[in-house]
């Protein structure tokens, strides 16, 4: 699909600013979002497209982002040498620490500790950065490496935390509410599948949709909520990248067998931007569960800009002590491909 030429430079590049923030894309139309629901609720609810879009669109915008990210999965990146990869990255990445997630919600309740709650816990945890592994994995791995890119698009959403909250007893899921989450990421596969031109064109989506979501999710929390939930959430991006980028890791090297590769694991310690939709879709679904959603959703939005950049520099460090990477090459390619990346 060819792009129409730009009669002129930008006045002010607003979005190529925000792509070079790590996570830029997510937290600051989120905040922007808290600003104008604190600050000026009235202007919100005036009606019409401006409240539908701004206020009351999460949902929508969510469920768009879902048949986009079901369109990627067309099979072109996957095969029987990254199927190993692949799960390998989703069960150290996603399955395990949502497991662990939901013992403890089993051990303490849905509330948590020491205000994390289980639900955050599984949205900041549970959601990769595809964009991000993709491009390390590119710029530093293989086939079976840029292949297990799948296992993001699979643990994108709120699918899993969904299913694991459901069959755990922690949240009252029904069934249905289940099958209506999945059905726009099976309609986006068929869709990717058959036509892969709107693969192509569905691949924009999320650097359309997820500034707007993010700003309608924003509508929905206090100040407070962003400070004591942003403080939280570095600690928690911290921990992601240590706990499922280290699992990935041992994954690489003792499973794979991967050697001086095996830092590869920790670019997968990340959360994905479309994490902090996930504690509202589950609230959605689960209305008991919304004085959860305000501190989870902060938490997760922190995690997005810690481990964009706390992941790569941590997998870079590691291959090259390990010999992976050249001890005398630059970063400075790799900080270009990722720039483009880490808002996914």
């Amino acid at each position: 699909m060819t792009q129409p030429p730009m009669e002129r430079a930008s006045l002010v590049p607003m979005f190529k600013t925000l792509s070079k923030i790590p996570g830029g894309l997510v937290i600051v139309p989120l905040v922007l979002g808290v600003l104008a629901a604190n600050l000026i609720p009235d202007a919100l609810a005036i009606g019409s497209f401006t409240t539908a879009l701004f206020r009351d669109g999460t949902l929508v915008l969510i469920g768009l982002l879902i048949v986009s990210t079901g369109a990627q999965i067309t099979g072109s990146r996957t095969g029987a040498a990254a199927a190993g990869t692949t799960l390998v990255v989703l069960v150290a990445k996603t399955l395990v620490p949502i497991t662990l997630a939901v013992v403890l919600g089993l051990v303490v309740g849905i509330d948590g500790i020491l205000g994390v709650s289980v639900l955050g816990l599984i949205a900041v945890f549970g959601n990769s950065n595809g964009g991000l592994w993709l491009a390390f994995a590119s710029q530093y791995g293989d086939s079976r490496d840029r292949g297990a890119y799948i296992a993001s698009a699979l643990d994108d959403g709120p699918f899993l935390a969904l299913i694991f909250l459901g069959a755990s007893g922690l949240g009252d899921i029904p069934f249905l509410a289940i099958v209506a989450a999945i059905v726009p990421f099976i309609i986006g596969l068929i869709i990717g599948r058959l036509d892969r031109e709107w693969t192509q064109v569905l691949a924009e989506v999320p650097s359309i949709v997820i500034p707007f979501m993010s700003f309608s999710v924003g509508t929905g929390i206090s100040f407070l909520t962003v400070l004591t939930g942003g403080l939280t959430g570095v600690i928690m991006g911290v921990l992601v990248v240590a706990f499922t980028g280290g699992l990935t890791y041992l994954g690489y090297r003792h499973v794979l067998k991967r050697g001086n590769q095996s830092g590869i694991g920790f670019s997968a310690g990340t959360t994905a931007g479309n994490a902090v939709a996930v504690p509202a879709a589950v609230a959605a679904a689960d209305p008991s569960l919304e004085h959860l959603v305000g501190a989870a959703t902060a938490q997760a939005a922190t995690a997005v800009l810690v481990t964009a950049v706390l992941a790569p520099l941590t997998a870079g460090w590691v291959m090259r002590r390990q010999g992976g990477i050249a001890k005398g090459s630059s970063s400075k390619e790799f900080r270009a491909a990722v720039a483009d990346t880490v808002n996914d």
